[in-house]
């Protein structure tokens, strides 16, 4: 598949303890890659929400996200293949 992306990632327990342990619990293999990918979908979808802080209290207004980003990113951590 040429639309296919490996990661391999190495993560020491010192490196951040709360992500090392969600993903330790889960043994080797797909279990901790959904996981993995469910966080990170997470964060992606947290991180283009819109702001709730009032515009007179923000520091600077939020650049409008990209459109192609966000489908790529959608489409990137969504539903496992295997599943």
């Amino acid at each position: 598949m040429a639309d296919t992306l490996r990661i391999t990632l190495e993560l020491e327990l010192a490196d951040n303890p709360p992500l090392y342990q969600d993903l330790a619990r889960f043994p080797k293999g797909p279990r901790r890659v959904n996981r993995l990918r469910t966080l990170a979908h997470a964060g992606l979808v947290f991180q283009s929400a819109p702001q709730t802080v009032p515009i007179e209290r923000a520091v600077s207004p939020r650049p409008e996200q990209d459109a192609t980003l966000q489908a790529a990113s959608l489409e990137l951590f969504g539903p496992s293949l295997g599943s």
